[in-house]
């Protein structure tokens, strides 16, 4: 079902194709997930093919576009500020919001006045042909969607891209607003990313990262029923050099796909677990199937299969309930895993999700304190993964551009090094030592 919403009088205006006849020029703002970057590359080509042309600084578009994040309420909050800022700086420019503020909050925007185009997360991926029809908002029922919706990327101007494989999410975390805004889980079949890393790989793309809302579920709803592991045997045929996983939950870590990747020749060891706490009654309160024992079992098993793995994870501080016993425990448990990287966010209230009615809300202040211990534990995991790291052997992906007097790289495990080279070796895979940590910097040298 579309949901036409009533404009205010704001939008009464002509096409916005009919303006004038010159080109149009387009600038897009991409908040929140690497599934919103890639979002925002396949709008960016739409945009291109009906005409428009790409403005590198907002200040020169006629047409501003917002893909917007969700996830929580200070991401929200910010999109708005965006679409306001640039309205109140540019009253002539057209302004569209889109992504998951669009999807879950469009009764709401209706009558901003900084905004005059609300598009839902599907049919951003034809923004132009909205434009052309001049339909101010449209945001489709996400639910009703059954079908990955499947946009190829042609042109890429980075030395790494992102693949969206997978759409949606089948949890109902108490927490999470983001089946909200992206619907039931909904994989790309096996035959498009093919297709795509094809594409990728001439256009010289060396490592790609699979993303997606909840990849672990890649392959639920096909009969036959598939899984991400199907995938991946089918990605290690292709002549892509290396791939990166997104986020994964803990139980999706099994011990198959352990043995595989850590026989791959092409896989990147670099995790991102979605484990969200460490302690089991915030766990269960989250509706995650899982205990800290069984995630701390797995850190280990990881550790022990992979040489140097990165392991980074997301961790939420303050849910409703949860006392400072509850954080002790949680962060006892955090500083026993050998993490490489903690990525921390405060709970943040979102409407119409069970947790948003629960008794006990954490107050700000202490919510606040909590991350900044979290973070600080971080910083000295990243310390002590780093320094494991000096005068180690890596291959690395050098960027295209040139850091002063250094080239800049990715190893596989996730470290950004800086490389002294007297010739040009942009966008290629090369072997260094980590010779230097400063500041934690890493720094190479070739070999």
């Amino acid at each position: 079902m579309l949901l036409f919403l009533i404009p205010n009088s704001s939008f009464l205006t002509p096409n916005f194709f009919c303006y004038n006849s010159c080109m149009k020029t387009f600038h897009v703002k991409t908040l929140g997930c690497k599934t919103n970057r890639t979002e925002s590359e396949i709008i960016t080509e739409n945009l291109e093919s009906y005409g428009f042309c790409k403005a590198e600084k907002p200040d020169e578009a006629d047409l501003y576009v917002l893909n917007s994040c969700a996830v929580t309420e200070t991401a929200a909050r910010e999109s708005l500020y965006f679409l306001k800022n640039i309205k109140n700086k540019h009253p002539q420019i057209t302004t569209v919001l889109t992504g998951c503020v669009a999807q879950i909050e469009a009764e709401k925007m209706k009558y901003e006045a900084s905004i005059d185009f609300i598009v839902g997360n599907n049919e951003k991926l034809s923004l132009g042909e909205y434009l052309k029809r001049n339909r101010k908002y449209c945001v489709d029922d996400i639910f009703t969607l059954k079908k990955f919706n499947n946009k190829q990327v042609h042109a890429i101007s980075r030395t790494r891209a992102n693949l969206k494989i997978q759409d949606g999410c089948n949890n109902r975390c108490t927490y999470c607003t983001i089946p909200y805004a992206r619907g039931n889980a909904r994989s790309n079949p096996t035959g498009n990313v093919i297709e795509q890393i094809n594409i990728f790989v001439q256009n010289g793309i060396k490592e790609i990262i699979l993303t997606g809302i909840h990849i672990g579920q890649w392959g639920g709803e096909f009969s036959p029923k598939l899984s991400l592991i199907d995938l991946l045997k089918e990605i290690e045929k292709t002549p892509i050099a290396r791939y990166r996983l997104g986020s994964l939950e803990p139980s999706e870590i099994d011990d198959e796909l352990v043995e595989f990747l850590a026989k791959s020749k092409k896989f990147c060891p670099h995790f991102h677990i979605s484990i969200q706490s460490m302690n089991d009654k915030t766990l269960s309160e989250m509706n995650r199937h899982y205990t800290a024992d069984d995630v701390l079992k797995k850190i280990k098993k990881l550790n022990s299969k992979f040489e140097l793995p990165f392991l980074g994870c997301d961790i939420i501080v303050g849910f409703p309930g949860e006392t400072e016993d509850d954080f002790e425990i949680m962060y006892n448990n955090l500083d026993l895993a050998e993490l490489s990287q903690i990525h921390v966010f405060p709970y943040s209230i979102r409407n119409n999700t069970p947790a948003a009615a629960m008794k006990n809300q954490t107050a700000e202040n202490i919510k606040k304190e909590r991350a900044h211990k979290i973070k600080q534990l971080s910083e000295r995991k990243f310390t002590v993964f780093l320094g494991k790291n000096l005068n180690t052997i890596h291959e690395v992906q050098i960027q295209k551009t040139k850091k002063g007097n250094f080239y800049k790289g990715l190893t596989k495990n996730y470290i950004d090094v800086l490389i002294p080279s007297p010739k040009d070796i942009s966008n290629e895979l090369v072997s260094v030592k980590i010779d230097k940590i400063n500041n934690d910097v890493a720094c190479a040298t070739l070999i």
